[in-house]
């Protein structure tokens, strides 16, 4: 049975992880293309729109456009292709998925007094997930100049050997404990192994270059938004908002790093170790809130102005990591090595605060025929923080300097004939990276149809994506990134009840 251990602060595991622990932030500061398939198939432009259960995601003025009563529940397909090239050895990998994506209601309230400025109130509960972590990820070929190995030695140099050699593993801090595992698995050496305060230590390897190099990572998860909406219409030109939003977040991911030294410049099939692979299983999960606040104008009868704004999600998240190391040599005293300590580290809660969010919309609605929307949005990622600002300043600031303000622009339309409906849409999603190489923009585009059967409707909806990305295997040491091209693409189906 594997042991459980708490550490005092998650500061011990965050030193030189801070390209990971960015990516980490970004699971929760990004948006994703979810929701209805009426809002999926016009790409979400519906911040001035309204009277769709996910519109209400965008802008919650939007729940008092519904004419009647409704309830909505959508099931999708997520697939998702990532296609890897790690120094000209290219590989491809696909998941396939599906969930329950949307399910809500809304009920309306016509004012009983015809000569009240206020014509309408309406009420909102609406569960989404914005996003799908289902995903699979592999990535090969051969590195020319960096080990694997240099993930440990970084983290073992300064370490004295007696405190490896005196310690319980689950005494250890994160740094430590990596040390631990490689020196335990002979991948490292320590320069003096009869010094106890020995500081300086070197990999068990004999290979100088051409590193045969494996990434694999596989994650299952979800991020979900629960919504509780109130709105009200002004007249026949104000519709006014706020969405409360509760956070929820459940996310594995277990990632494998091996390293192989056949045909590797200068490899010694009777020295050192041959071979190794590096375990990670990493378990994070936790709640949040949020709110939103919206209007929609309509200066004419065809023209309406949305604005809404986002506040920061505040998530407390929890984290849970269990390791292993692999290894394979030719001249230690076992042919092989399992360090696996059997333990799970249970860090302290932390927190997280992602960036606001403003959206413009523009929609033109021509009359029964159709109607084109258009919505701009913003968010400064450099915002993302973690809590406590004493173990994550480092962290903090190294977010601050590499993200940046990114702009999504959406654009829908819809065209109506008789009980039909056509649908299409484009977005582009700025990256929130400042230099584009560690993420390229999102462009993705979208098409659909409904039908109206009168007090039930059925939506069908295909969004497809692409996005680039670089992908570093292990947080120090060893920098390279392989470039993934990661495309997904989605078929939606709504059955909505108008009561």
């Amino acid at each position: 049975m594997k042991k459980y251990i708490s550490f005092f602060s998650l500061a011990l595991c965050i030193s030189g992880v801070q390209a990971q622990e960015i990516s980490d932030a970004l699971r929760y500061a990004q948006d994703n293309l979810t929701g209805t398939a009426r809002f999926r198939a016009m790409s979400g432009a519906f911040g001035a729109l309204g009277g769709d259960l996910s519109a209400v995601s965008i802008n919650p003025a939007g729940s008092a456009v519904f004419a009647n009563n409704q309830i909505a529940i959508t099931v999708s397909n997520f697939n998702t292709k990532n296609n890897s090239n790690y120094f000209g050895t290219k590989t491809s990998e696909n998941n396939n998925s599906f969930d329950l994506n949307q399910v809500g209601g809304v009920l309306t309230f016509v004012s009983p007094n015809e000569k009240s400025d206020w014509k309408k109130f309406s009420l909102a509960v609406n569960y989404e997930n914005l996003n799908n972590f289902d995903n699979d990820l592999f990535s090969a070929g051969r590195n020319p100049l960096n080990s694997g190995t240099n993930y440990f030695v970084n983290y073992a140099n300064g370490v004295k050997l007696g405190i490896i050699e005196g310690y319980d593993y689950a005494e250890l801090n994160y740094g430590e404990q990596q040390a631990s595992l490689a020196y335990y698995a002979f991948l490292i050496n320590p320069d003096d192994s009869a010094n106890p305060n020995n500081t300086l230590y070197y990999p068990n390897i004999v290979a100088t270059g051409n590193y045969h190099q494996e990434n694999e990572i596989s994650s299952t998860g979800y991020n979900g938004k629960l919504s509780f909406n109130a709105a009200s219409q002004y007249k026949d030109f104000l519709f006014l908002g706020i969405n409360l939003n509760a956070h929820f977040s459940d996310y594995r991911r277990s990632t494998s790093f091996y390293e192989d030294y056949a045909g590797a410049t200068n490899a010694n099939a009777t020295q050192g170790v041959q071979r190794f692979r590096y375990n990670n299983n990493l378990y994070t999960y936790g709640s949040g809130f949020s709110f939103q606040l919206g209007a929609i104008v309509k200066p004419t009868k065809e023209i309406r102005i949305g604005l809404a704004y986002e506040s920061p999600t505040w998530m407390t998240l929890n984290e849970e990591l269990s390791q292993n190391l692999v290894t394979v040599c030719a001249d230690c005293p076992d042919p092989s090595y399992n360090e696996d300590p059997g333990v799970i580290n249970v860090y302290e809660p932390y927190k997280i605060s992602t960036p606001s969010k403003w959206t413009l919309s523009l929609a033109s609605v021509f009359g029964k025929a159709g109607l084109i929307s258009i919505d701009v949005s913003t968010k400064d990622y450099s915002n993302t923080k973690f809590k406590p600002q004493s173990d994550f300043s480092i962290l903090n600031r190294a977010m601050a300097t590499t993200l940046t303000r990114a702009y999504d622009f959406r654009i829908g339309a819809e065209h109506k004939i008789k009980q039909w409906s056509l649908r299409a849409g484009y977005r582009n999603e700025g990256s929130p990276y400042d230099d584009k190489n560690y993420m390229s923009d999102l462009k993705g585009y979208s098409g659909g149809v409904g039908y109206n059967f009168g007090s039930t409707k059925l939506d069908l909806a295909y969004s497809t994506s692409k996005r680039s990305y670089g992908e570093q295997f292990l947080s120090q040491g060893m920098t390279d990134r392989a470039k993934i091209e990661t495309k997904n693409n989605n078929i939606t189906l709504t059955l909505a009840f108008e009561l």
